[in-house]
């Protein structure tokens, strides 16, 4: 071969190399860890479309079997490639509900992007953000046609709540009154009505799928606003609330009630509602009641659940500057756990105002449950890891206040029941930290709140609804999903349940 045959060649090899995945702007680390606005920043229209230019348009994408709202990956991104994000966001919402929330927290390197044919030799297609981006442009875009006042009145209900110019600053209805929460259009195609329990992920999900059918669809929530985990557990600075406020409005004109302050096990019985005519049930309350560590001193002044953590934080706006939020955080923190509640928790208590933040973490790096995005994004703001290692029990004062915690080092024995090497104590390998505050985020069960009410419903040993793939419950009109079926998984697996449990009562319904 020739010497310019050669040049010809490498040239050739290097035009058919994808240029390597666009990054996402992010503010920095030592500007964000003073405020709770959104960290990653989103692409432009112009990276968004030289994302989706190194998608290889496959014939047969593997990218749609990791995803569990089945969205036409493939076909959006191509419209992205071409520039027409109108076609493009309308493809996603053809499945998905919630765009914008799924492309910011939803795991795409665990799923759709761990299929992607070109991850094999180089970066996956970042289908996450491209997602995010599109939803993020159609808000964007609907914005530039509306002026402030109307949109704000889309969001609104005018008797029950009053809105300054900042969607955030809402004032809540009175605790216990039950309430339209939205505006919606009357949907009457079908003559059966569906009850959905929770305003979660997978109850928005189902919800909305059933309204597209044709049902009359009301969703019963217990607290006073709607979404769940989106607006109570993940922070600001992840997922904005006028996010959620936009998204959830949209399945609100699907035809979708929404009734909040509405405990269903208390204030209303599932007999209760079968009186009101509602033909069909689907249960997605969540995994609520937050697990311990069940050691000396948890009772202590200055522990907390990251359940309840994250709520106080969320609920009580302590994102916002102006907003004196009573959620007492020291100077010196540990948060126990290392997977997404855990980097949360960690790192709104620098947020918050503590000098040094510890994650406190019983097993490796390696089999760390967080997004690879999130433990990064807690490094560069200065989180400090500690693995390998276990609280033995919890130190404090006379006055009951947290002073400090005993640990222990371990070393990782043979893979347990969920296949990562179980932690083994290291004997002789105490030691001792001092701090003034705990997170306690090792996992969260099933609010035993309705299923008491129920003795026919079937749970299993942890407490959880037995459901089958479908959300089948042991009574043939009940049908489950998400956390309150499998225990604490993510946002889009419940949205997937929620799905699948849809199309199983669109089934049942049909046969009576």
């Amino acid at each position: 071969m020739s010497g310019s045959e050669v040049e010809k060649s490498k040239h050739v090899s290097k035009s058919r190399q994808k240029p390597k995945r666009e990054e996402m702007p992010v503010q920095e680390s030592k500007e964000r860890i003073k405020n709770f606005k959104e960290v990653a920043l989103g692409y432009t229209p112009e990276q968004a479309i030289a994302e989706a230019a190194r998608c290889l348009g496959c014939k047969k994408p593997k990218c749609m079997e990791g995803c569990p709202v089945e969205i036409e990956i493939a076909d959006f991104i191509g419209k992205i490639k071409e520039g027409k994000f109108k076609e493009a966001i309308d493809i996603i919402k053809d499945k998905n509900n919630l765009p914008a929330i799924c492309g910011r927290v939803c795991p795409q390197e665990d799923q759709c992007e761990k299929f992607c044919i070109l991850g094999r030799k180089s970066e996956p297609i970042a289908i996450g953000r491209l997602e995010r981006f599109v939803a993020d442009w159609q808000i964007e875009h609907d914005k530039a046609q509306k002026s402030s006042a109307d949109r704000l009145s889309a969001l609104a209900v005018k008797q029950h709540y009053s809105y300054s110019e900042d969607v955030s600053h809402r004032e809540a209805v009175p605790e216990g009154q039950a309430v339209l929460l939205r505006k919606q259009e009357k949907n009457k195609n079908k003559k059966e009505k569906v009850a959905v329990v929770g305003a979660g992920p997978a109850g928005l999900t189902a919800a909305a799928d059933l309204a597209k059918t044709g049902y009359a669809v009301t969703i019963f929530e217990s607290l006073h606003d709607t979404a769940g985990v989106l607006r109570y557990g993940i922070p600001e600075f992840r997922l904005p609330k006028e996010i959620v406020d936009i998204e959830v409005d949209a399945i609100c004109k699907l035809g979708v009630q929404i009734k909040v302050n509405m405990v269903i096990g208390r204030v209303l019985s599932l007999d209760d509602l079968r009186e009101q005519g509602y033909s069909a049930f689907f249960i997605g309350t969540g995994a609520g009641l937050p697990y311990f560590l069940n050691i000396e001193g948890e009772n202590l002044n200055g522990v907390y659940s990251a359940n309840e953590f994250l709520t106080r934080v969320n609920l009580m706006k302590a994102y916002l500057e102006d907003h004196d939020t009573p959620v007492w955080i020291g100077k010196k923190v540990a948060v126990v756990g290392a997977g997404n509640v855990a980097m949360d928790s960690a790192r709104v208590a620098l947020r918050l105002g503590a000098d040094e933040v510890y994650i406190i973490y019983r097993r490796s790096e390696a089999e760390m449950p967080a997004r690879l995005e999130e433990i990064e994004h807690a490094r560069e703001e200065g989180i400090k890891f500690m693995l390998l290692t276990n609280p033995a029990r919890i130190l404090g004062n006379n006055q009951g206040w947290v002073t400090g915690i005993e640990c222990i080092r371990n070393e990782l024995g043979p893979p347990d029941e969920s296949g990562r090497r179980r932690p083994v104590p290291i004997e002789g390998s105490e030691f001792k930290l001092d701090m003034d505050t705990m997170v306690i985020a090792v996992g969260q069960g099933p609010n035993p709140l309705l299923l008491s009410t129920e003795p026919d419903l079937k749970l299993n040993r942890w407490g959880n609804i037995k459901a089958d793939s479908e959300g089948q419950t042991s009574l043939p009109d009940v049908f489950a999903g998400g956390d309150i079926v499998t225990g604490a998984a993510t946002v889009i697996q419940a949205m997937g349940a929620g799905k699948r449990a849809a199309r199983a009562i669109n089934e049942y319904l049909n046969t009576l």
